[in-house]
């Protein structure tokens, strides 16, 4: 990814955007028992998009400011997002990206990776959580519901940073030289051929 300032505010935008919407609206969603979580999905979508240190740079910064709005401990979730930011960049660098279902399940396997560690990091510290093969079960299904959320999220964001990714911008390249290669050549051959160019040859 090309990161200009403009891209880079795009960036930023799509970041405030996912923390506005995980904690006003999102949050207050209950489906199959679980609420749906966005920033990981933004998290390994940045990756994706972007590489390696973006995902990075930015999974730590929305874990920040997502543990800094819900007043919970911070770093907790800075480290998991950074973690899978750093692993879908890494993916993608190393990866060429074929099928539109590739980022679906690597956003949706990344969520349930986000949570197990956040969830095991949280034992670590101490922190009173629930223990039982319910917390499965839901990490299950917050990677079922990043699957389906990034269908549509995925590609919108990718539409958004769509001048910043280099192999769209070479593939456009690719798609108009050969149209202006073409226009060159008409306007050669148009200029050899005016009765202009005829008589200064002295082709009759």
């Amino acid at each position: 990814m090309i990161v200009t300032w403009r891209i880079g505010l795009r960036i930023v935008l799509i970041m405030i955007l996912a923390v506005v919407l995980q904690v006003s609206f999102f949050s207050y969603l209950t489906l199959f028992g679980t609420t749906p979580n966005v920033i990981p999905l933004v998290a390994v979508s940045l990756g994706l998009l972007g590489g390696a240190m973006t995902g990075a740079v930015c999974g730590f910064i929305l874990g920040f400011v997502l543990d800094a709005v819900l007043l919970a401990t911070l770093g907790v979730s800075s480290l998991m997002l950074l973690a899978v930011g750093y692993l879908a960049g890494r993916y993608r660098e190393g990866t060429e990206i074929s099928n539109t279902l590739i980022p679906p399940i690597m956003i949706g396997v990344l969520t349930m990776a986000a949570q197990a560690g956040f969830a095991a990091i949280q034992l670590m510290l101490g922190i009173d959580v629930p223990v039982s093969l319910l917390v499965l079960r839901e990490i299950f299904v917050q990677g079922l519901l990043a699957f389906v959320l990034a269908i549509p999220f995925y590609p919108l964001i990718r539409r958004m940073l769509r001048p910043a990714i280099v192999d769209d911008v070479v593939a456009g390249q690719r798609m108009r030289t050969p149209i202006r290669a073409g226009r060159r050549s008409r306007r050669r051959s148009s200029r050899r051929g005016s009765p202009r160019m005829r008589r200064v040859t002295g082709i009759s």
